[in-house]
């Protein structure tokens, strides 16, 4: 079965696209489900049966994984027989009959802006770690683009003369602005900190690890989580929590949704929707802790 998930995954990327990240995750959660069936002795995938992955979803819930988890094991189940079947691997889709478990939405995690403040407040010192790390935080706030697109972000993609990033990918470019401060940061950083950071000086990586390599993902949450904890912040805070913190201050002080969309680079407006909810939300508290009759 490992050389049939592998054969999946080169097909996804020539055919789909698929980023790195999708592929790490069809790569995880298949090779789970070929661990569960071995040790049911199977080891064809001719001989996997319906009762089989129904059997391995039941043993995620079991294990109190949560029913996100367990959608993105069955969406990569299915994506994988789906492909078994076209490819005549298989004569019978056996997942057909999976179901997600629904998800309940909750609200994303917004910071307040004094806990924004506080948190971009901690680098402050003149090494060059802080520096960068400086750079990091206050262009992540002040764009909302994801932390792939922070570390993965090119010299060539920033124009410091109008204050824009430019993000592409194979499907569209977006163009996103950001302000002063991130801008102060970045023209402090790149004037001779980065060099200095880099291990190869014609690299075109923005920003470098300590290593002089390019930051990785797991690298940038542990910064994240250090100023976090030194700003003294008891909520748990991820990259991901300053995007919708970028998206909900902007609803907030009167940004139009299609602008924030084009933004964070969402297709469907509807899921740049929940921040005017969310907005709604807070104008209905205001309301009713200000008015004598609220």
């Amino acid at each position: 079965m490992e050389q049939s998930i592998q054969n999946f995954i080169a097909y996804m990327h020539e055919t789909k696209d698929t980023s790195a990240n999708t592929e790490m995750s069809y790569r995880r959660d298949l090779m789970k489900v070929d661990k569960f069936l071995a040790r049911r002795g199977i080891s064809s995938l001719q001989s996997i049966t319906e009762q089989d992955l129904k059997d391995y979803i039941a043993d995620l819930t079991a294990q109190g994984f949560k029913a996100a988890t367990i959608s993105r094991n069955i969406a990569s189940i299915k994506a994988f027989f789906h492909y078994l079947k076209a490819q005549k691997i298989v004569e019978q889709d056996v997942s057909v009959s999976l179901h997600a478990p629904r998800i309940e939405k909750k609200a994303p995690e917004i910071m307040t802006q004094e806990e924004i403040d506080a948190l971009l407040a901690q680098p402050s010192g003149d090494s060059p770690k802080e520096i960068r790390d400086k750079a990091m935080l206050e262009l992540l706030y002040a764009t909302g683009i994801r932390v792939t697109e922070l570390i993965t972000l090119k010299v060539s993609d920033v124009n410091m003369s109008n204050g824009t990033i430019v993000l592409a990918d194979s499907k569209k470019t977006r163009t996103v602005p950001f302000g002063k401060p991130a801008h102060d940061a970045l023209a402090r950083y790149l004037d001779g900190t980065r060099e200095n950071m880099l291990e190869d000086k014609s690299s075109e990586v923005l920003f470098a690890n300590c290593s002089g390599q390019s930051m990785s993902r797991q690298g940038f949450w542990k910064l994240i989580k250090y100023y976090t904890r030194k700003a003294g912040i008891e909520a748990d805070i991820t990259p991901h929590t300053l995007r919708h913190s970028f998206a909900a201050h902007l609803v907030e002080n009167g940004a139009d949704l299609k602008s924030v969309q084009e933004m964070l680079g969402h297709s469907d407006i509807s899921t740049t929707q929940i921040y005017a909810h969310m907005n709604q939300n807070h104008l209905r508290e205001v309301y009713a802790k200000a008015h004598p009759r609220g």
